[in-house]
C-alpha cells in the first residue's frame, strides 16, 4: 500500500461570472434552475420557457476621497496664511538703511558660493525689524536674530546691526539663521557656520576679538565640543 494519502479531485469552481440562468414558472411565479422540465411547485410543465438571468447587484461605489480631503486641506492652507500674515501684521519691517545693510551681508555669501542660502534669503524670507506676537511670546535673549520656521520669518536684532564688526559677521550671522530657514535646529546650524567660516575669511586671526566671535565660539563649544579637540593638545579649533 503506498504512503502517499491520495486526495480526491474536485473541478475547479467557476467564481468569474456570477450571473445565474434561471426559469419563472407562468402558473405560479416559482423561479427554478435552468435545466429542469417542471415546476418544483406546481408540476407545470417549463422546458420550453425562455430563461433569464439574473444580473448582480453592482457593488457600491467608493465615496470621492478627493470631496473629502479638500475641504481639509482648504482649512490647513487657511490656517497657515492666517499664522504667516500674523506674524507680519504684529511686526515692523526693515528701514530702507537696514535693508540695505542686509543685501551687502548677502552680498558677501554670494562671493562665497553660498548659492542656496543666498536664494532663500533673497526670495524665500520676510526680515522684519521688531518682534511678532510669537516671538515676544517664546522669548529671545539677547540674540542677534531669530526665524520663525516655516513661516520664513527672520527678525533681526539692532545687535545684528549695531555690535557686528563689519559686513562679514552680518554674512555669518545669516548664514546661521539661513539654516533654520531650512528647518535645520541649534546644533546643525552651529555646525554649518563654524565649519565654513573660512570660506569667508572669519576666522580667529581676524575676528577673535569681536563680540559675534566670541558668542558664536562658545555656543558652538558648548553644543560641539568635539570640534574643539584637535592639535596636540587636543583643545585647538579644528576649522581653524
Amino acid at each position: 500500500m503506498s504512503g502517499v494519502c491520495a486526495q480526491r479531485i474536485r473541478p475547479p469552481v467557476n467564481r468569474g461570472n456570477s450571473r445565474m440562468s434561471s426559469l419563472k414558472c407562468p402558473q405560479c411565479a416559482l423561479v427554478n434552475f435552468a435545466g429542469v422540465e417542471q415546476c418544483r411547485r406546481c408540476g407545470l410543465y417549463i422546458a420550453g420557457v425562455v430563461p433569464f438571468t439574473v444580473e448582480p447587484a453592482e457593488p457600491a461605489e467608493n465615496p470621492n476621497l478627493t470631496l473629502r480631503v479638500l475641504p481639509v486641506a482648504g482649512t490647513i492652507l487657511a490656517l497657515v496664511f492666517t499664522w504667516w500674515a500674523s506674524l507680519l501684521l504684529s511686526s515692523d519691517a526693515l528701514d530702507p538703511q537696514q535693508r540695505a545693510t542686509v543685501e551687502r551681508a548677502v552680498a558677501v555669501l554670494r562671493a562665497g558660493s553660498f548659492d542656496r542660502e543666498v536664494f532663500l534669503l533673497e526670495h524665500m524670507t520676510n526680515f522684519r525689524s521688531t518682534d511678532n506676537w510669537w516671538n515676544e511670546y517664546v522669548g529671545h535673549g539677547q540674540a542677534y536674530a531669530a526665524t520663525n520656521f516655516p513661516f520664513q520669518v527672520m527678525t533681526l536684532y539692532p545687535p545684528f546691526f549695531e555690535r557686528s564688526a563689519d559686513d562679514v559677521e552680518r554674512a555669518i550671522i545669516l548664514l546661521h539663521e539661513a539654516q533654520h530657514l531650512r528647518g535645520r535646529g541649534e546644533p546643525r546650524a552651529l555646525a554649518e557656520v563654524w565649519r565654513a567660516k573660512a570660506r569667508l575669511g572669519w576666522t580667529a586671526d581676524n575676528y577673535s576679538h569681536t563680540r559675534v566671535w566670541k558668542n558664536t565660539r562658545e555656543w558652538t563649544h558648548t553644543e560641539l565640543p568635539r570640534f574643539f579637540s584637535c592639535g596636540t593638545d587636543f583643545a585647538s579649533d579644528c576649522y581653524d
